[in-house]
């Protein structure tokens, strides 16, 4: 049984999820450093966990399975005996961006397996195990954040499937938000906005344009750094008395301005 908390980074080998596996491992959490494929840039995010003086544990699992979601739960548990946070980070762009009028039902079963389904029935298992280890002493006030993005509202015609799995894993926080507050258990959204990722890199210099030209207030790419900073101070417990919350990382994007 592990004493340091445990954090469970769906997604965590690079970009936005490593930034949040180190944000973590910083504050003394042992993060199970979950991937799907590349496993060098998983191993480069355990590394860095390890390298802030905590403990890590590589889990390769698809979360779109459901014998790698079991597989991932057993494989934390065996290792750790405890988990105190589950962030649901994993998530896909299309492979193709494509018009909604010409958008295949393959792209959008893929997306919507990894981003949305994948991340419901893994909360649906760790929530029930989080409830099992309360009962039985082991954790306590244990916490569950998605990582959503700007595009649950704001709309891309040629990535529709991003957006709606986007948007549905927002009602997916505040479903098992309310479900799970009897138990104690706080859930959240982190909805980043335009973060300098492998994802974004193909449209990069587009978004330097419009940052130039103030498309948000704070006129800068967002980091994965940034994102994991608003995770660490949720785990933290800094905000007890909230549970279904989103915050934005997305330098004022989401304001409505004149």
């Amino acid at each position: 049984m592990s004493r340091r908390r445990v954090a469970l980074v769906t997604g965590a080998g690079r970009g936005i999820g490593r930034g949040i596996a180190l944000a973590l491992a910083e504050r003394g959490w042992a993060v199970v450093v979950n991937y799907r494929g590349n496993a060098t840039a998983a191993q480069e995010t355990a590394a860095g966990v390890e390298a802030a003086g905590s403990e890590a544990l590589l889990a390769q699992a698809d979360i779109a399975q459901a014998a790698d979601r079991q597989r991932l739960v057993d494989e934390t548990l065996e290792r750790f005996g405890r988990i105190d946070l589950l962030v649901n980070n994993a998530g896909m762009a299309p492979r193709q961006r494509m018009d909604i009028l010409e958008t295949t039902e393959e792209s959008y079963d893929e997306v919507m397996a990894v981003n949305l389904k994948g991340p419901y029935f893994l909360t649906q298992q760790v929530a029930n195990t989080m409830i099992r280890l309360i009962q039985e002493g082991v954790i306590q006030q244990p916490l569950i954040i998605n990582i959503g993005s700007l595009s649950a509202y704001a709309a891309s015609t040629n990535r529709g499937e991003y957006c709606i799995s986007k948007a549905g894993l927002a009602m997916v926080t505040a479903l098992f938000a309310d479900r799970l507050a009897e138990y104690g258990i706080h859930v959240y959204e982190v909805r980043p906005g335009i973060i300098e990722t492998d994802m974004t890199s193909a449209v990069k210099e587009r978004y330097d344009r419009l940052f130039e030209g103030g498309l948000t207030p704070i006129r800068r790419w967002g980091e994965p750094e940034d994102v994991g900073r608003a995770v660490a101070a949720i785990a933290e417990g800094y905000f007890p008395y909230s549970t279904g919350e989103v915050f934005n990382v997305d330098g004022g994007f989401h304001l409505r301005r004149l």
